[in-house]
């Protein structure tokens, strides 16, 4: 009897450049594979809400979580994505997450404090080697996680890009950010391969 083989070919696209120029075909990627494997939720980071009003054009908008920036992220006690983009997001029946970036959160402000990198830098610095997108995407996966908007027990898509729009996206079993070395990266679905 002959051995079944053991993998299975699956299809990346791999955009020339990184950003925002990719944004499109990286959400109709993500649409495609998100309906194939039946994934319940899709991470979509955003600064200002443009990427996620985009993406809802192509995924149904309940399936998506919107992570964006905690307040303070550019200057003190500023939001980023304005209120009205938040609410229209909400309307349309995304779930938001407003947290800290979990791989430079305290640790940044010890390094311009003191000039001293911390682990999560490091891991921040690690992730880029696959391009700005894949740790962004690893990133918004752990924030969606701790704040209770996705599940740590099936699997998701996650996205990211290269300072705005989107070029990378994950299929991926998420965790808690204080799990974080327990992480599965199932499937790259797109990215960037100059970065």
């Amino acid at each position: 009897m002959k051995k079944a083989d053991a993998y299975t070919d699956k299809v990346c696209r791999y955009f020339d450049q990184a950003g925002p120029a990719n944004t499109r075909a990286a959400v109709e990627a993500v649409c495609q594979r998100s309906n194939q494997l039946g994934i319940s939720r899709v991470v979509i980071p955003s600064y200002t809400g443009e990427s996620a009003l985009l993406a809802a054009r192509l995924i149904d908008p309940v399936k998506i979580v919107v992570v964006r920036t905690a307040f303070g992220f550019e200057k003190p006690d500023t939001q980023v994505m304005k209120a009205s983009t938040l609410q229209k997001l909400l309307k349309m029946g995304m779930s938001v997450v407003t947290a800290t970036h979990a791989l430079g959160g305290v640790g940044r402000s010890v390094r311009k404090k003191l000039g001293s990198y911390q682990v999560d830098e490091i891991i921040a610095y690690t992730l880029r080697i696959f391009g700005q997108g894949t740790k962004v995407a690893v990133e918004a996966a752990l924030m969606a996680a701790d704040a209770g908007f996705v599940r740590t027990d099936e699997d998701m898509i996650s996205t990211g890009g290269s300072s705005s729009g989107i070029d990378t996206a994950l299929v991926l079993r998420p965790v808690n950010a204080s799990s974080f070395l327990d992480m599965k990266i199932r499937e790259v679905i797109c990215k960037p391969v100059d970065f």
